[in-house]
C-alpha cells in the first residue's frame, strides 16, 4: 500500500513557507545546515547489532525490544515529539500499513523522548495501534548516535511558536532524536537505515514494509 505522506508533507510545507517570516525559515535551515555538517545524529549503520532496550508503552508497559525480536522483525522509527507536524503524518502513515506489518510477521514500535502521558496524548491523537513509546531523556536514542543539541535560536523560535519540548520531554536539555527509522532483524541486526539531518526528509513507510517483507 502506497502511503501518502510525502504529498502531506508538501502540502504542509507550502502552507509553512507562506506563513512564516524568512528570516526565521532562514534559521531553521540554518539548524538543519549546521546538524548536517556536525558529528551529532548520525545513527547507527546498515549491518550493526542494535542494542537492546526496555522502555514503556503509552500506558507504562514496559517493552523489550530483543523480547519482540523473538517473535518477528521489527520497525524501528525515532520521532522527535508529538509537537511535531511531519512526526504525526509519519505515525499516522504507518498506522495506514500496520496490518501488512502484522501480516509480515513484524511489529512497529515508534520512540520519542516524551513522558508517557504525552506519547499517550499522540497515540490516541492519530488513533495509532502500535507501540509508541517513552525514551525519557533520549537515552536509547543516544545507544542509537541519533541524539542532537537544539541551537539557542532554534529554542527561541520554538518558544515563539509555544512549542514548549522541554515540558514534553520532561527536562531542561532541549536535545532531540535525529528522525530516524531502521528494521532490525530476529537476531538484531540493522538490515535498513535512513537517517537524515533534515527532519522534513524520512523514510517513504510502503517502501520500509517492502524491506520488512524481505526480511526474514
Amino acid at each position: 500500500m502506497e502511503t501518502t505522506m510525502r504529498k502531506h508533507f508538501e502540502e504542509y510545507i507550502s502552507k509553512f513557507k507562506a506563513a512564516t517570516p524568512e528570516d526565521v525559515q532562514q534559521k531553521m535551515k540554518k539548524a538543519i545546515d549546521e546538524l548536517e555538517q556536525s558529528d551529532q545524529g548520525k545513527g547507527l549503520d546498515k549491518g550493526e547489532k542494535a542494542p537492546n532496550f526496555n522502555l514503556p508503552d503509552a500506558k507504562g508497559t514496559a517493552v523489550e525490544l530483543y523480547e519482540q525480536l523473538e517473535k518477528g522483525p521489527v520497525i524501528v522509527t525515532f520521532y522527535r515529539g508529538g509537537w511535531c507536524p511531519y512526526c504525526n503524518m509519519e505515525l499516522r502513515a504507518y498506522q495506514e500499513i500496520l496490518d501488512e506489518v502484522h501480516e509480515a510477521g513484524g511489529e512497529l514500535m515508534a520512540i520519542s523522548p516524551e513522558n508517557p502521558d504525552h506519547s499517550l496524548s499522540t497515540s490516541e491523537k492519530n488513533e495509532l495501534e502500535f507501540l509508541v513509546l517513552s525514551d525519557v531523556g533520549n537515552e536509547v536514542a543516544n545507544q542509537f548516535n541519533l541524539v542532537y543539541q537544539l541551537p539557542d535560536y532554534l529554542v527561541d523560535i520554538y518558544k515563539d511558536k509555544g512549542l514548549n519540548v522541554d515540558q514534553h520531554n520532561g527536562d531542561e536539555t532541549w536535545t532531540l532524536p535525529v528522525s530516524a527509522t531502521y528494521v532490525i532483524d530476529t537476531d538484531g541486526t540493522i538490515v535498513y537505515e535512513y537517517t537524515k539531518a533534515d527532519y522534513k526528509d524520512r523514510a517513504e513507510p510502503s517502501q520500509v514494509l517492502e524491506v520488512l517483507k524481505n526480511t526474514k
